[in-house]
């Protein structure tokens, strides 16, 4: 269901404003259910190249960087996943996606969160994971020292990018992949991304007792090595939930990229009408 991405780019990305704000997107349409997909973090909307030609020919997908992620431009008063939530809501009507099934995983997971708790008519379900997304977290390495550090971000994160595309298992990112996701966190984008996560500590705890009214069908995808979204969490989010699935695959963070035939499948499958019996 995946396709090699070595050789050739498999969308041609365009821009658009949504509040005043340049946002990045890729776009195919067809008479299929509408789909949404937020890039994962410190990624962009190519984090789906593997996937792109399979999604693309079954669903009318719109893939989205988010405000100060990937290529899009960021404003202060969005990076928060409350407010990334609202942002989203807007995003579907902007480009015409009534009662869409959106894939957010990484920080797209609580903003799809919030979304549907604000906005539930927008949305047919979801597919996140690999998120914080329950409270209080239970978070440990870069991710901890992105959250609570006071420290000023480093004013080259080219190595930290490069680290973290090198550690995703069973994938050698093709160069203009790699490129992007480099040149996406260049300068100052990186600590201006990281705001949101550090956000974390507050809205998930606004977010936690809000958990269970949420009706949307929810599918959660996450890695069973992820050390960033951990399967315990995945657990513990499936039981506040009241319609939601888990599948726990054989990967780390990157599950889209890791296990991305399978990531595929879960999410034709759901999208299909599996979402109908969560």
């Amino acid at each position: 269901m995946s396709t090699d991405i070595s050789r050739s780019e498999p969308f041609k990305p365009a821009f658009t404003s949504i509040e005043g704000v340049k946002v990045r997107y890729a776009k195919q349409e067809s008479k299929g259910e509408p789909l949404l997909l937020l890039s994962p973090w410190p990624e962009s909307i190519y984090a789906f190249a593997q996937m792109w030609q399979g999604l693309a020919s079954r669903f009318n997908v719109v893939a989205l960087d988010l405000p100060g992620f990937g290529q899009s431009e960021g404003r202060a008063d969005l990076m928060s996943p409350k407010a990334m939530g609202r942002f989203v809501a807007t995003a579907t009507l902007h480009f015409g996606l009534r009662h869409v099934h959106a894939v957010g995983p990484d920080i797209g997971t609580s903003a799809l969160l919030f979304a549907a708790q604000q906005h539930p008519e927008s949305f047919q379900s979801l597919v996140i994971g690999s998120g914080a997304a329950v409270f209080p977290l239970v978070i440990d390495g870069l991710l901890k020292t992105l959250v609570e550090s006071e420290a000023p971000p480093p004013a080259d994160a080219a190595p930290i990018i490069g680290q973290f595309v090198d550690s995703i298992q069973n994938y050698r990112a093709p160069d203009y992949v790699r490129d992007d996701y480099l040149a996406s966190y260049a300068g100052e984008r990186f600590g201006f991304s990281g705001r949101l996560v550090r956000q974390y500590p507050t809205d998930l705890a606004a977010l936690a007792p809000l958990l269970p009214s949420i009706a949307t069908p929810t599918q959660i995808i996450v890695g069973r090595n992820d050390p960033y979204g951990l399967v315990k969490d995945a657990e513990i989010l499936k039981g506040q939930l009241r319609h939601s699935r888990l599948d726990i695959l054989e990967s780390g963070h990157c599950t889209w990229e890791e296990q991305p035939v399978a990531y595929e499948r879960i999410i034709t499958n759901w999208v299909n009408g599996g979402f109908r019996d969560a």
